[in-house]
């Protein structure tokens, strides 16, 4: 499945939830968002109305070290 082209990171925030993400703080143009479940697990996405395909598949290869899952399996809980 493809990344989506048109995602923002407070939207990306809002379905990396799924995985236990909550944003913690925001600093400038940055969110910073944790984790508990599986141990703690920090990430730091923008906050820009459009992400690029490659940052968001950067962050997403993140979730899924953490959560001992493939990015394939990610993104197709995610948008579907």
């Amino acid at each position: 499945m493809k990344l989506p082209r048109d995602i923002g990171g407070r939207e990306l925030a809002k379905l990396l939830a799924r995985y236990g993400y909550q944003i913690v703080r925001q600093t400038g143009s940055h969110l910073r968002l944790t984790t508990q479940l599986g141990g703690e697990h920090h990430l730091t996405i923008p906050a820009h109305e459009s992400l690029r395909v490659g940052t968001v598949s950067a962050i997403l290869q993140e979730v899924a070290v953490h959560v001992k899952l493939d990015r394939s399996e990610i993104v197709r809980e995610l948008w579907q």
